[in-house]
């Protein structure tokens, strides 16, 4: 099966700070892949670098096999690329529906056709009876939602999830896996950084492990998890599965 996305040797630096080191990696179709690391290891920066939002100092990105590394963040959001944000920002003077549809408009200039897709993004993600309301009535958790809506109005293949969960409680983060595994089971591909390994061992497929810039390690929720790299520079010696 050939590779939704393909992350060859990619590198950015800042000066003389490297804040991503020759990472490779791949994507498989409809699956989820995290993308785990302590605090400054690279991967908002790496998303960053997939999405459009930074240039690459060197390496390449394919998506479908297709390079985008440097492309404009729009052209890859049309490619269908989408990504959400640590920090949720949701327009205030607008309805949860009419932030929805902001994303529909990446492909159609129908405000019929945004309303529709938006709509159906808000009934994925379990705010469709939100949408009327104002953005300033919803709870952390809705916002959370709102903004995987907004980004799967732009009706994506593949989804670039940037800390989804941080900030919610147990309960709330497992309605968001809830709804992440019924996502891929509907043929989306997800890029999730994560930092709650409960989270990470339930729904990745895969795990990419970044450390000072670069990747460490790879493969299953079970074999990082216990690899003596990624326990000493990430996880600690005391963890369990």
């Amino acid at each position: 099966m050939t590779n939704l996305l393909e992350v060859r040797n990619l590198t950015r630096s800042f000066g003389g700070l490297i804040a991503v080191n020759d990472v490779s990696f791949s994507l498989r179709g409809g699956r989820i892949t995290a993308l785990i690391g302590p605090n400054g290891a690279g991967k908002t920066t790496c998303f960053n670098l997939v999405a459009g939002a930074l240039r690459t100092t060197s390496g390449q990105v394919f998506f479908e096999g297709r390079a985008i590394e440097n492309r404009r963040p729009e052209d890859v959001c049309r490619m269908g690329i989408a990504r959400t944000f640590q920090i949720v920002r949701p327009m205030r003077d607008m309805t949860v529906l009419e932030n929805a549809m902001v994303g529909a408009f990446s492909w159609t200039r129908s405000v019929n056709d945004a309303r529709d897709i938006a709509y159906d993004s808000l009934e994925s993600v379990g705010l469709a009876n939100k949408a009327h309301a104002k953005t300033d009535q919803l709870t952390l958790p809705d916002r959370k939602m709102l903004e995987m809506a907004k980004a799967l109005s732009t009706r994506p293949k593949l989804l670039l999830l940037d800390e989804v969960m941080a900030g919610l409680r147990p309960t709330e983060a497992a309605g968001v896996v809830r709804v992440l595994q019924k996502l891929t089971e509907n043929g989306l591909t997800i890029l999730l950084v994560e930092h709650v390994m409960r989270i990470v061992m339930e729904v990745a497929s895969t795990v990419v492990v970044l450390h000072h810039g670069a990747k460490i390690a790879e493969g299953s929720p079970a074999d990082v998890v216990a690899d003596s790299k990624v326990l000493e520079s990430y996880l600690g010696a005391g963890f369990h599965a």
